[in-house]
């Protein structure tokens, strides 16, 4: 069960806790309330098997997204997934900061870079992946995390690029206890790529908070390159 079903019940829990305190004071009968229970798990069983959890992600975000802290953290978690992936040759499709653009856009989940990964899949599904591909993905996946631990001092999200990592782990029959490891290697390795290019990082967040095009955001990058310098 993903969190955003997690989050969805705990909301329809609290809802309905709320409606048994405060129903009999505003003379709301047993029946309603048993219809509005029975109602709120059934939108949320319909969410999660019909619509892949496509409504919550946009009822959480959309609650979430009047936090700033919470939608800087976004661009700031986004922007390292997208600096690093181009300061490391991965291809960028595409990107979107909130669940409202990703449908919108007709992208899964809730928003997030789009990479294109057809030649990570091409080797895995050959049974073999080099071991400079998974290095470079690694560093891509965590990279989000390293931005907010170089900006905020810690990380919130993350728990998505996370579990790529796993899965990956698993599809090449891995040791489990060698995912975290990796983890925090190319953790590290990201926020040294990030803190390295500061310059470009940081006009990147401001492109991506404008939302420009995915090209116009790499030329940024070019632009403002240590290496260009």
């Amino acid at each position: 069960m993903n969190q955003i079903t997690l989050n969805l019940i705990a909301i329809s829990v609290f809802s309905v806790t709320m409606l048994a305190l405060v129903g009999p004071l505003v003379h709301i009968s047993p029946e309603a309330l048993a219809i509005a229970t029975a109602g709120g798990f059934g939108l949320v069983a319909i969410d999660r098997f019909g619509w892949e959890g496509r409504g919550g992600n946009l009822l959480i975000d959309w609650l979430s997204q009047s936090d700033a802290d919470y939608r800087q953290r976004i661009l700031h978690h986004e922007a390292g997934h997208f600096l690093v992936a181009y300061l490391l040759g991965v291809p960028i499709e595409a990107y979107t900061l909130t669940a409202w653009e990703a449908w919108r856009s007709g992208l899964p989940g809730s928003g997030g870079v789009i990479f294109n990964a057809d030649e990570i899949e091409a080797e895995v599904a050959q049974g073999k992946l080099s071991a400079q591909q998974l290095d470079r993905y690694c560093k891509v996946w965590m990279a989000g995390i390293a931005a907010e631990q170089t900006v905020y001092g810690k990380a919130q999200g993350g728990s998505d690029d996370r579990l790529k990592l796993q899965v990956l782990w698993q599809q090449l029959d891995r040791p489990a206890a060698e995912a975290p490891l990796k983890q925090r290697w190319a953790t590290l390795q990201a926020k040294t790529l990030i803190e390295t290019e500061a310059d470009a990082y940081q006009a990147l967040v401001a492109a991506m908070s404008e939302r420009m095009p995915v090209t116009a955001c790499c030329q940024l990058i070019e632009q403002h390159r240590t290496a260009a310098a």
